[in-house]
């Protein structure tokens, strides 16, 4: 039987650049890209995995061109709409983790709506990194736990860090196992930063538009072969 990780975390990466490598506008890659999103996610539900988070578009996507950023926001009115009936043939609870607060209001009620029509789903649990960056996310923690001191219902020092760890946006979901990029990149690219402080990583050489099961399995084949120690011996 292979090892599957209970939690994984995906950075989607590559749809531009897989777009301009076939003379497409990026926004192509975009829309290739999400189409293997929705196929990997069910694979990884049938796989085994009990918690899977992807990173859609991060705080800095909005750097991005003006047009790129419309494209994404309408694949993912599009993804919202259609997940609704989608997702609803899958043991899948979908939840949405960044701040909501820049979306467009249509997009906040879709995301809303998603949310609560997958709530009661028990298989996996699907996070969509979305306006998503991890050091925003432990500052956003630190800020709930400094205004709790300032009411006086906390005591500063009884902060610690599975406190911190429960103000987090996945505060209910163990530490990660592995983490996979593909693109052929090597960074973290600030995901999921505390989540992962003991995390596995897997970088591979291809781009996420190309990106199949079978590429998955090899991924999971390499974490198998991990020794995790979590700093003992």
């Amino acid at each position: 039987m292979r090892k599957v990780p209970v939690n994984l975390g995906i950075i989607m990466d590559g749809n531009g650049r897989w777009a301009k490598k076939r003379g497409l506008p990026r926004q192509a890659g975009h829309v290739t890209g999400a189409q293997v999103f929705r196929k990997i996610t069910k694979y990884c539900e049938k796989c085994g995995v009990r918690y899977l988070t992807v990173y859609a578009f991060s705080t800095e996507n909005w750097r991005r061109p003006q047009d790129e950023v419309n494209a994404i926001m309408n694949l993912l009115r599009q993804y919202l709409k259609e997940s609704l009936s989608d997702f609803q043939q899958e043991n899948i609870a979908v939840r949405f983790i960044g701040n909501r607060e820049e979306l467009a209001e249509d997009i906040r009620l879709l995301i809303e709506e998603a949310e609560q029509s997958t709530a009661h789903k028990t298989g996996m649990t699907l996070n969509i990194a979305l306006n998503y960056g991890g050091q925003q996310e432990i500052t956003a923690a630190a800020r709930k736990l400094a205004q709790r001191v300032a009411a006086g219902e906390l005591d500063a020092a009884a902060i610690d860090e599975t406190m911190l760890e429960k103000a987090l946006y996945t505060e209910d979901q163990p530490p990660v196992d592995l983490i996979l990029r593909p693109s052929g990149e090597y960074r973290l690219s600030n995901f999921l930063i505390w989540q992962s402080a003991y995390a596995e990583y897997v970088f591979m050489d291809v781009l996420w538009p190309d990106f199949k099961e079978e590429d998955l399995e090899r991924a999971f084949e390499e974490y198998a072969r991990r020794d995790r120690r979590f700093g003992g011996v």
